[in-house]
């Protein structure tokens, strides 16, 4: 699965990890997040993501 990054704050969201804090769970692929989820750093919607090597 591929990670995202904030645009915004540089944060990485790696599927393998989650979550867990904001009801995300490990195994998790970005697409399948609900779409009221944020960034845990900066609070950026999922539409600030983009996928990273």
């Amino acid at each position: 699965m591929k990670k995202w990054r904030c645009v915004v704050c540089s944060y990485i969201y790696d599927p393998a990890a989650g979550d867990p804090e904001n009801g995300v769970p490990p195994g998790t692929a970005f697409e399948n997040i609900p779409d009221d989820w944020v960034c845990p750093l900066c609070g950026a919607g999922k539409d600030e993501f983009e996928a990273v090597d």
